[in-house]
């Protein structure tokens, strides 16, 4: 009677305390239930269910059917934890951290294990230093029924997400950090921080197993076999803390003053000393210059601004942020030092991926921004948001060098996450653009001077469906020099917030381990001392292979929304227009490719239908429907078809091969798949290169199969059952999707050509490199006016630099100590082959307008050089 009462009274407890924390308290779920949570059975096996609970709340023991018991691991002793995880498993529809384990195998009053205070009976007693009674109890069940098990969850509760700061009285009384709270903290943080409480629930731990593989080890007492599990669980946890609070912070002042007494700083100071002729002073003073102009200075406070403000621009400005494949980062964040190494499409990426991470219950990254947006008003916000601010250029500073070099090092030390875009700068076209390594070498560098955790780069892709910056951009594909960042232009864009510009979508690709590729490299073992050694040719090729794999795997995490969708297909189209359902039928077919031979798998396919998708086109006002009597039709809205470009190109490498194919049986009619084969298999290095394709060469005969296999299921390639493909008949409702489908690839194939013959006319030896790509650039922006040739990313500088770098890679040109470029017999016979893909009249107009003189070359050169001279310099 007596033990039914206390029973009673501590229910009546439990639930009054609960509700008085539901009042003040709002717990913040991090991350997705783990699997194992989710797997449970939808009808349990009640071998003895807790005393009377109130309607509505989950009657679930904590143990599951005859064979799994569910025992939840706290960090610390604290009667809020207990009450706050206990709400929100219920919510969850979880087994409730405490209704008692009760069954004929266990019999104990709650489902919580402590790794700091031990006296697991009841959460509401005064803790003791005791060894954990309930686990060795646990330990013993499960050693005497064979089929019982019990699944150690662990948790992590966190009230408010500061990190600590030394020097700050703040922390003592606010926000969760490293320390235990006290009763006055506790309640502190309840009051201030209860509606910024989080809760995230880990990966189950079996119980046999665990000791299972301590007993390996060699231990067989019952004690110590506790006391390595619990020092286990406290290391979990603790790597999970510093997940979403980051490592213990210093003050920024005490940081810069650290940084400067390091050994190589002051070995740069000495150096500058010597080539400057300055003195200590004048040479430690610009030092500590440097480094409060880099410095970030991480402020929680402005963190929650900053999150706040954005949830409400993100709403006034997106129809939705979706984010994708997320879970593989959490799941190798406490291991690896994470780089997020992010395509950079838009400004608004520089927030953008920091909210993501912050709202999934992890540690925002430090960002390596530009000095560009270093501007009054938005610098300081951005460096308190974890911004470190970064010089264009290096060149002819090496002072600078040793002092940022130095402080990325101590960044990746306290293993602090780091995001910097790998392109450099912003794509202007919507390609991803050749990487910037520099960052990148930086990074493997410190890593080879020991610093921190194992790296892992971070491959995202971030997709929008429209861009603020989009009437800037297209006037900067037309020839109009780069716009400075501003206050001012910041302000432009803010009138633009009643606009709808659709989602975005931020994708997560597969991870680049650093340790695997210095591996395959040899360089493994290499170890610098400072950093100011230089990086080994095998570092120097790791970094050339970390770099190629990011930008394949940004684009292996692409995402196929509507627009870019609609975009590949109307401007596949000679007047940007097509009859509505023929333009519907067209995208189904696009989308069904897609879903038929997926590029890869972590590539997100809209579900939307073609019918879905122009209405969606149509709400963001892209394109228009063109009322006529023998049915509508679909077309580009005015001032738009430029800028669709940039959404195609997003997503180009999808549909670069069944472009390719389509291209080839639709212009020859008939041909055969040994042809097919051998034009890609010339071709696809520059496509490749051009479009940072995944496949490898060996790879190509059996992608090439599935491909073919996919167009000939959908009708659009027609298969005689021996080795010959053919199109179907001309103007055919089949034919003219084959050829809406072959567009796409042409534009890359037209200014491969476009340079080849002017190599060829020219003559081996006779025209530098630099000449190939300003004449080729010229020629470009000429065709595109007079043939129509879609676009002024048609003649972008770095496409033409990147088809001669690929050319000499390829060997078919080499490049000489005065840039001339030499070549034989292969490369005119390469330009041969264009015939099999290009028809006749754009062969002729490519052939007349290369076909120019030396007296042409140098004139145009020297206009060239005129125009950089007078355009202002841009950031």
């Amino acid at each position: 009677m007596s033990n039914k009462f206390q029973s009673n009274i501590s229910n009546w407890y439990r639930r009054l305390s609960g509700k008085l924390l539901d009042t003040v308290a709002t717990p913040h779920l991090l991350g997705d239930i783990p699997k194992g949570l989710q797997s449970l059975p939808a009808k349990l096996e009640p071998l003895a269910i807790s005393p009377q609970t109130e309607a509505g709340e989950s009657t679930s023991p904590a143990v599951i059917g005859h064979e799994r018991a569910i025992c939840y691991v706290f960090f610390e002793h604290s009667m809020s934890n207990a009450l706050l995880v206990d709400g929100e498993a219920r919510r969850q529809n979880l087994p409730a951290p405490l209704n008692p384990m009760v069954s004929h195998r266990l019999n104990e009053e709650t489902a919580i294990l402590y790794i700091k205070n031990t006296d697991e009976g009841n959460p509401f007693r005064t803790p003791t230093d005791t060894q954990p009674p309930r686990l060795l109890r646990l330990m013993d069940a499960v050693a005497q029924f064979p089929d019982l098990d019990v699944e150690l969850v662990p948790i992590t509760i966190l009230w408010g997400r500061a990190p600590d700061k030394e020097d700050s009285l703040f922390k003592l009384l606010f926000a969760d950090s490293w320390a235990t709270p006290s009763l006055l903290k506790q309640s502190a943080n309840i009051i201030v921080h209860g509606r910024q409480a989080f809760v995230q629930f880990h990966d189950p731990l079996a119980l046999r197993a665990l000791v299972a593989d301590i007993r390996k080890q060699g231990p067989s007492d019952a004690n110590e076999i506790a006391k390595r599990i619990m020092q286990q669980l406290r290391d979990y946890l603790t790597r999970q803390r510093e997940i979403v609070l980051g490592p213990d912070l210093s003050d920024r002042r005490n940081m810069v003053d650290d940084l400067m007494s390091t050994q190589s700083i002051q070995e740069a100071v000495q150096r500058e000393m010597t080539r400057s002729n300055k003195t200590s002073i004048e040479v430690h003073h610009e030092a500590h210059g440097y480094l409060d102009e880099i410095a970030s200075d991480y402020s929680y406070s402005a963190v929650r601004f900053l999150e706040r403000s954005l949830t409400w621009l993100w709403t006034q400005l997106y129809d939705g942020v979706e984010v994708h494949h997320f879970q593989s980062v959490r799941n190798i964040a406490d291991e690896y030092e994470l780089i997020y190494t992010p395509s950079h499409r838009s400004h608004i990426d520089y927030l953008l991926l920091s909210y993501v991470i912050y709202k999934r219950g992890m540690m925002i990254p430090y960002i390596a921004a530009g000095d560009n947006l270093n501007i009054p008003g938005v610098g300081p916000l951005l460096r308190r948001g974890g911004a470190f601010f970064i010089r264009r250029t290096f060149k002819g500073n090496p002072l600078y060098v040793s002092v940022f070099k130095e402080y990325l090092h101590s960044i990746l030390t306290r293993n602090n996450p780091i995001e910097y875009f790998i392109e450099g700068g912003r794509s202007r076209t919507g390609r991803l653009l050749p990487p910037k390594t520099g960052m990148l070498a930086m990074t493997i560098h410190s890593h080879m001077r020991g610093a921190g955790k194992p790296i892992a780069f971070i491959p995202t892709y971030i997709g929008y469906e429209r861009l603020m910056e989009g009437a800037t951009y297209v006037g900067e594909m037309s020839g109009k020099p780069k716009e400075s960042e501003s206050v001012w232009g910041l302000l432009q864009a803010a009138r633009k917030i009643e606009r709808i510009f659709g989602k975005v979508h931020v994708s997560f690709g597969e991870p680049v381990f650093l340790d695997q590729v210095l591996k395959a490299h040899n360089a493994d073992s290499i170890q610098l001392l400072s950093n100011d050694d230089p990086m080994p040719r095998e570092a120097k090729l790791a970094v050339d292979t970390v770099a190629e794999n990011i930008m394949q795997n940004i684009n292996r995490a692409a995402v196929l929304n509507p627009v870019s969708l609609l975009s590949v297909v109307l401007l596949a189209t000679p007047k940007h227009a097509l009859d509505e359902e023929v333009c519907i039928k067209q995208l189904d077919t696009y989308r069904s490719l897609a879903e038929a031979v997926p590029y890869d798998e972590r590539i997100e396919i809209t579900t939307f239908s073609g019918r879905d998708i122009i209405a969606y086109g149509l709400k963001l006002k892209l394109i228009k429907r063109v009322k006529h009597l023998l049915g509508d039709m679909i077309a580009i809205e005015d001032g738009q078809g430029v800028l669709l470009t940039y959404f195609r190109n997003n997503i180009l490498h999808l549909f670069i091969l069944p472009s390719l194919i389509a291209s080839l049986v639709q212009h020859n009619g008939r041909i055969s798949r040994e042809e097919i084969g051998s034009v890609i298999q010339t071709l696809y290095p520059f496509l490749q290169a051009e479009l940072f394709l995944k496949w490898r060469k060996e790879m190509l005969d059996e992608v090439i199969d599935q491909q073919l296999a996919a167009l000939i299921s959908a009708e659009l390639v027609l298969d005689d059952g021996s080795n010959t493909v053919y199109s179907p008949p001309p103007n055919s409702e089949a034919y003219n999707q084959l050829g809406v489908l072959a567009a796409p690839v042409q534009q890359s194939l037209e200014r491969y050509f476009m340079t080849l013959t002017l190599l060829s006319q020219q003559g081996s030896g006779r025209i530098t490199a630099k000449q190939v790509e300003d004449l080729s650039h010229l020629l470009g922006q000429r065709l595109s006016v007079l043939y129509e040739f879609n676009s002024p990313e048609f003649f972008d500088k770095a496409l033409f630099r990147s088809f001669v770098a690929a050319l000499s890679e390829l060997k078919y040109v080499t490049i000489d100590d005065q840039g001339l470029i030499h070549f034989d017999h292969r490369l005119i016979n390469m330009a041969e082959d264009s015939r099999l893909v290009l028809n006749a009249d754009t062969l002729n107009a490519l052939q007349h307008m290369t076909n120019v003189s030396e007296e042409e070359i140098q004139s145009a050169i020297a206009a060239l050089a005129k125009k950089k001279e007078r355009k202002p310099k841009a950031k």
